[in-house]
Parts: C-alpha cells; sequence; structure tokens
C-alpha cells in the first residue's frame, strides 16, 4: 500500500457520479504548490472518496477550498500522460468555511448530520458503509 498526505487548494468543484453498479463516487482535482519563486510549479491529484462519505462531502468540497487529503496513491494513463491519483481516506478542510465561521477542518464523515452541517470541535462521528472493508479497485 502507498499512503501519501498532501496539502493544497480544490482545482474544480467536487462532482459526484455513480458507477454502473450505483456506488457513488466523488472526485475532486487537488493542485499541490511545489517550490517557490522562478522553480515554483503545480502538481495535480486526481482525488476520489468512495460510498457514502462521498454523498456527504459534495457540496462542502467547492472550487479554491483549502483541504488536507490522506488515501492510497496510485496512477493512471490515458492517452500517452500519466495522472497521480488518490482513494481518499481523509479529509481535512482547512482555514474557515465560506458559511460559517468556524474552521472548517474535520473528518468526512462528521458530515454525515446534516443539521449542523459540523459536528462539535474534537468530536468523531463514523459512518457506516454497511462494508466492512473497501473493494480491491485498479
Amino acid at each position: 500500500m502507498k499512503t501519501i498526505t498532501i496539502a493544497g487548494r480544490i482545482g474544480k468543484s467536487a462532482q459526484l457520479r455513480r458507477t454502473q453498479n450505483g456506488d457513488p463516487v466523488l472526485s475532486f482535482p487537488v493542485a499541490v504548490d511545489d517550490g517557490y519563486g522562478q522553480n515554483k510549479s503545480t502538481m495535480w491529484f486526481d482525488c476520489s472518496v468512495w460510498g457514502k462519505r462521498g454523498e456527504a462531502l459534495e457540496k462542502h468540497l467547492t472550487k479554491g477550498t483549502p483541504v488536507t487529503v490522506s488515501g492510497d496513491l496510485g496512477r493512471r494513463e490515458h492517452e500517452g500522460k500519466t495522472y497521480l491519483t488518490i482513494r481518499v481516506n481523509d479529509v481535512t478542510m482547512q482555514g474557515k468555511s465560506s458559511s460559517d465561521e468556524r474552521p472548517a477542518s474535520a473528518h468526512p464523515s462528521q458530515f454525515a448530520t446534516e443539521q449542523s452541517g459540523y459536528a462539535a470541535e474534537g468530536q468523531r462521528v463514523d459512518l457506516d458503509d454497511e462494508i466492512p472493508f473497501a473493494p480491491e479497485w485498479r
């Protein structure tokens, strides 16, 4: 397993789609700056959140939102280009939310409660995807 943690900004608002089996998948790109000054470049990561977590996070992961993402690193090739991918295990929204003055830092499962949108600070709410482990993907 190749685990990676990155911090950057969401390049395009998250998009929820469904597989042929009806499983929800939330996809969003994250831009990470590398270097500084004239040597500065941007690395892009295609991130995906599977299951109920993806559905719960869709409205919170909008373009420009600073995030820290942890998950399994992968890659895919398309038309001769290699793309870095992350199957997300954890997302932390950095800074302030545009709709609230509280910090928007949270575990993805904290967004399961629709009433407040946030769990109390330091509280972790786990979603049950009804599957003890994620299926293998590549």
